[in-house]
């Protein structure tokens, strides 16, 4: 049974398959496992786990997911031909996507074969898998350079031969919010009864806006990664696509967000490729204030500088001491490091801080602040 969310978008999480192919990345079965356990727990609906044409050990670790018996629902990732079809039923899964190239500079520079011959292939291999009772995405890759009518002919293949739903590739990460929005409309207007998947590259750095554009055009699918990992400069970020719904749409995906950083770190460990600080939503830094006035505003009510709870997604407020900071922000890093400074006294240190601060290039950490407050005090009863 499809388990959706309450606005009705369902999550397609592709690390396992997508994230894997961020160039030097390699999962091993138990990271594998560990992962899809963890999406599963928060609520990821669907996971797209592999590709079992790639040979035995891929098949063997498809096969360990099934054996979880998660309530996500597993999908694999095959070319438009048969034994790749027939690998993905060896492995136990009940859903397939099967990709095709849709764009003409594809269809004729890389697979060297027509539109005719891309409309046979698509009705050989869906016929295939809807007799195997087969879950079925068809994924035209590189739709977003495609013709669009030819889009909707092979999206009305696809529905008469009753395949479950149409991915929409950005594969190249060329488009922009606004295009994304109208080519996805077209597509839902043209054939409104079958689902439309998105999926998005970060080439230009709007993966996550291309996403959320696609849905709020009528997608009801959405492809993520942990992280953002992908081929290139990776796909749309789990974190960022649900966070987005949740605050800049209010549609609420049915994902619980509270685990977040943590299943952020494990995949960055497991991938080797580190999140930087600043990373949108699950970055260490992201809900540091230093800036005086942000510091201080922020400390009156964490909601003049702050989109969402840190809490929500597994994170903590940090009150940063730099060259930027004010006495409101060095106060409240005293009270908590266990210090009560008065107000007159961090007018006093803010000097201090600033040329360390200035001199060091970084913020002060906690050793230092407590050596500066020490050496004021000793000036102080000196004087």
């Amino acid at each position: 049974m499809e388990k959706t969310s309450q606005g009705g978008i369902m999550i397609d999480d592709t690390t396992l398959r997508d994230g894997e192919q961020t160039a030097g990345v390699v999962f091993t079965r138990q990271e594998k496992v560990a992962i899809a356990r963890m999406l599963d727990a928060i609520g990821v609906q669907e996971l797209e786990c592999g590709i079992p044409a790639m040979g035995g050990e891929e098949r063997d670790s498809i096969r360990a997911l099934v054996d979880l018996g998660l309530s996500a629902r597993l999908i694999t990732w095959n070319r438009a031909v048969i034994p790749d079809i027939e690998a993905s039923l060896a492995c136990g899964v009940t859903a397939v996507d099967i990709s095709l190239s849709v764009s003409d500079i594809m269809i004729e520079n890389k697979l060297r074969k027509s539109r005719v011959w891309v409309k046979e292939q698509l009705k050989t291999a869906l016929g295939f898998a809807k007799a195997h009772d087969l879950y079925v995405s068809v994924g035209g890759e590189d739709a977003s350079r495609a013709d669009i009518p030819f889009l909707i002919e092979l999206m009305e293949i696809t529905r008469v031969l009753g395949g479950d739903r149409f991915r929409f590739c950005d594969t190249l990460g060329i488009l922009d919010p606004f295009a994304t929005y109208d080519k996805v409309r077209t597509l839902r207007e043209a054939v409104p009864c079958l689902d439309i998947e998105v999926h998005t590259h970060n080439d230009l750095g709007m993966a996550t806006a291309n996403a959320i554009a696609g849905i709020k055009a009528g997608a009801r699918f959405v492809n993520t990664t942990v992280n953002g990992l992908g081929e290139r400069a990776g796909n749309a970020a789990l974190e960022e696509v649900v966070m987005g719904l949740k605050h800049a749409c209010r549609i609420d995906p049915g994902v619980d967000t509270h685990r977040f950083v943590e299943i952020s770190r494990f995949v960055a460990r497991a991938s080797r490729r580190s999140v930087p600080a600043w990373k949108p939503v699950v970055g260490k830094r992201v809900f540091a204030h230093e800036s005086g006035l942000h510091a201080d505003g922020v400390l009156k009510n964490p909601r003049n500088y702050e989109g969402f709870d840190p809490a929500e997604v597994g994170l903590t407020r940090q009150i940063v001491v730099g060259k930027h900071s004010g006495t409101s922000g060095l106060v409240e890093r005293y009270r908590a490091m266990g210090i009560a400074v008065s107000r007159d006294e961090a007018v006093s240190l803010m000097e201090q801080v600033r040329a360390i601060a200035q001199r060091m290039k970084r913020p002060l950490h906690d050793g230092e602040l407590r050596r500066l407050y020490r050496s004021e005090k000793g000036c102080r009863r000196a004087a």
